[in-house]
């Protein structure tokens, strides 16, 4: 065999100047940076062309060969990819000389042999040696994989790799992979994109949630947030009120509860933000105190109650809590929202919301999305309780920074983490 080289600015100028030279017997061997680009200094490359014999000059006379019978490097893939970055940069390399290949694809005396059926095949190779590489790099997961009946394919790699780390629950994310295993078609598991798109799809469906909806004519919306200190309730009152009086399609009239009487800048904060959006308040001292301060706001669509923070392990202040609801004794029926910070682990998530489960939870809200990159657990928790999730909080901006739930939303940032710019 006779090797030839050339040289260019690009892998692509290189691969011209071969075909101008040898036309189309000769082989890609081997495609290589020589010199970096550098400051008054253009790239380098080099492409190695083997030829069966010495006719160099007189290619363009012979029959040509087309592409799916020449030795592709896609048909080396296997040992390339013992070494998993040199793959990824031949992998790189091939893709920018494939590129050319599309622009001799037009009928001419040189290429008329080429065919779309020939190059789309190179690219589909060229597809799945990439994919091959993404998987192996995704391998390291099989020390920490299930212990399940079933195999898990290579192609599941990644995404076991994005849920695990994302905080998810072990035995959820092992019963959602035994799920998907069982259902997902087979054809579907070619490659881990496509694995990838059914797991989220899968995991849209699992996460309940509840949309949003304004009061009937005649009816009253009263809505309660609970929860530990400092997960951001009285803010999130703040920015719900907002949302209700000015930014939907009808302006609401907005009433607010107090019953943190515990911490007087609370109260204050509260206060402020009544003046500012000129809405009544109310302050609740004792449970038999309650039922007066919902009637003194009738008037309202929306009344929203801001409750003291607690430790979920304070029996004392939850208790407080539940002595108010049971002591309403109008018609109007209070929604309890539990507020949480998306930034604690799963475990701790599960341990707040057994603890003020006994004041009988309609829905979960979570704060500080924009301070953790983890959201495995905010899904595992909906997953386990099977309570919906109502609102998330992106930050402090009132009220900019709230986002109505939805599945779609979580998944996004469950996978490919939170983007501001997506809210």
């Amino acid at each position: 065999m006779k090797i030839l080289t050339f040289t260019g600015k690009t892998p692509s100028e290189a691969l011209k100047k071969a075909r101008l030279e040898v036309g189309d017997d000769g082989m890609l061997i081997e495609t290589r940076e020589i010199q970096k680009k550098a400051l008054g200094r253009e790239a380098l490359y080099e492409i190695v062309i083997g030829l069966e014999n010495d006719t160099s000059h007189k290619t363009y006379a012979q029959p040509k060969k087309p592409l799916h019978t020449q030795k592709p490097l896609a048909k080396e893939s296997e040992e390339v990819l013992y070494d998993i970055s040199s793959a990824a940069k031949q992998i790189s390399k091939i893709a920018d000389v494939t590129d050319p290949l599309y622009e001799y694809g037009a009928p001419s005396k040189s290429s008329a042999s080429y065919e779309p059926k020939e190059l789309k095949e190179i690219k589909t190779e060229i597809n799945k040696l990439g994919d091959k590489v993404k998987l192996i790099q995704n391998m390291f997961w099989n020390e920490k994989a299930p212990d399940m009946e079933h195999h898990i394919p290579p192609e599941f790699a990644e995404i076991y790799r994005l849920a695990s780390q994302s905080g998810m629950n072990k035995e959820h994310l092992d019963a959602i992979m035994k799920m998907t295993l069982e259902h997902m078609p087979f054809k579907m598991r070619e490659n881990s994109s496509t694995v990838k798109r059914y797991f989220q799809t899968l995991l849209r469906k699992m996460i309940p949630i509840r949309l949003e909806s304004t009061p009937s004519v005649g009816t009253k919306k009263v809505i309660m947030l609970v929860g530990p200190t400092g997960v951001g309730k009285t803010t999130s009152i703040a920015k719900l009120a907002a949302r209700y009086s000015f930014l939907m399609q009808k302006k609401h009239k907005v009433g607010l509860v107090v019953l943190d009487t515990y911490r007087i800048g609370a109260v204050e904060q509260l206060m402020q933000y009544a003046r500012m959006m000129k809405l009544g308040i109310e302050t609740v001292v004792d449970p038999p105190e309650f039922a007066s301060a919902l009637n003194s706001l009738r008037y309202c669509d929306y009344i929203l109650i801001d409750t003291m923070g607690s430790s979920p392990y304070d029996k004392g202040k939850i208790e407080k809590i539940y002595e108010c609801l049971n002591a309403n004794d109008t018609e109007l029926t209070v929604d309890v929202v539990l507020v949480m910070p998306s930034s604690i682990k799963y475990e701790d998530l599960k341990a707040t919301y057994d603890n003020f489960e006994s004041l009988n939870v309609d829905t979960m809200m979570f704060t500080k999305l924009d301070e953790t990159r983890g959201f495995g657990n905010i899904f595992s928790l909906a997953y386990e309780t099977r309570k919906p999730i109502s609102y998330f909080s992106v930050g402090q901006e009132v009220p900019e920074d709230l986002v109505c739930a939805s599945s779609d939303f979580l998944v996004e940032c469950l996978l490919n983490g939170f983007n501001r710019s997506k809210v």
